[in-house]
């Protein structure tokens, strides 16, 4: 096990580097995640002035 934690000395660049693109990956899917919500919420609005324009 501490062979595999230590990457065959190269831990100091492999492990950071995984933290990174786990960082940005996590960054990613909440940006995703909100933008989604908001564009949802803009689509509801829009799907609802429609339907009062039809039915006035």
């Amino acid at each position: 096990m501490a062979a595999f934690l230590d990457m065959g000395g190269y831990a100091a660049t492999v492990w950071p580097s995984y933290g990174v693109t786990a960082v940005i990956l996590i960054g990613l899917l909440v940006f995703s995640l909100r933008q989604l919500a908001k564009r949802r919420e803009q689509l509801d609005a829009l799907e609802a002035e429609r339907e009062r324009s039809r039915n006035p």
